[in-house]
């Protein structure tokens, strides 16, 4: 749907407001850049700037009549992260999700230990759904989208991915990826549900492969991986704990 355009004027969409605007390289928000070093200086990545298969995949739950559509995605937008399950950290504003965004993140690897460095942008977000897009270096290249909708009195909560592994190392951890996404989003809708009251909930996954196609042309996509980058990050931190203390002499 698009706005009436007096005089001529080219019509304006009238979600414009919902999306994000477009941005060369993404910039971590202030006070977030030492945990957005894997997201600083990078260009968002579609399911088209990836290497590995395309998949598209879906987990949902039924919360019943407990909330509203609109009331749970306002307040998954402003609380993300707080659904998340323990050990990795979305680094969110306090005001909540909103278009154009950028998110820095840190997925734990194991229960303990260093934690991988990566982010989002939000494409878009309405009053029922938001859509964030993956940068270089991130596990996987593509778009994950939130949404919530009523159904006879019932809100059903979505969460769904397209996405290809965005390297040659991605793409062979893709097995142990997959298992280790199920639990982190499921745990993330099981954990959204208990906070309604719902505590037993069912959350159903289908995944479905799109394209079984690698686009060899962006194995060079490798350069930025975030794991490796994370992982000489983390063993040059005494070099950069030094570089005040030679600044000064």
């Amino acid at each position: 749907m698009t706005s009436p355009a007096p005089g001529g004027k080219p019509a304006v969409p009238r979600d414009v407001g919902n999306w994000a605007t477009k941005v060369d390289r993404l910039s971590a928000p202030d006070g977030k850049a030492a945990v957005g070093y894997n997201v600083t200086g990078k260009k968002v990545t579609g399911p088209q700037q990836g290497f590995g298969r395309l998949w598209q995949r879906t987990y949902s739950a039924d919360l019943g009549s407990v909330v509203g559509a609109q009331a749970l995605v306002s307040d998954w937008k402003v609380n993300f992260g707080d659904y998340w399950p323990p050990g990795s950290v979305f680094h969110n504003t306090l005001t909540g999700i909103e278009p154009g965004d950028v998110a820095p993140i840190e997925v734990g690897i194991a229960s303990h230990g260093p934690k991988l460095a990566t982010g989002i942008l939000v494409l878009y977000a309405d009053d029922d759904s938001f859509t964030f897009m993956t940068p270089e270096g991130h596990m996987f290249a593509g778009m994950i989208t939130f949404s919530a909708e009523e159904r006879d009195g019932r809100t059903n909560v979505e969460i769904r991915i397209l996405i290809r592994p965005n390297d040659p190392l991605w793409e062979m951890a893709w097995p142990v990826a997959k298992r280790k996404e199920d639990v982190f989003w499921m745990g993330t809708l099981h954990n959204l549900a208990a906070h309604y009251g719902v505590p037993d909930v069912e959350v159903t996954e289908e995944t479905v492969c799109i394209d079984r196609k690698r686009l060899w042309s962006n194995w060079r996509n490798i350069w930025h991986n975030s794991g490796i980058r994370s992982g000489l990050h983390i063993l040059t931190a005494p070099l950069r704990m030094l570089r005040p203390h030679r600044a000064d002499r």
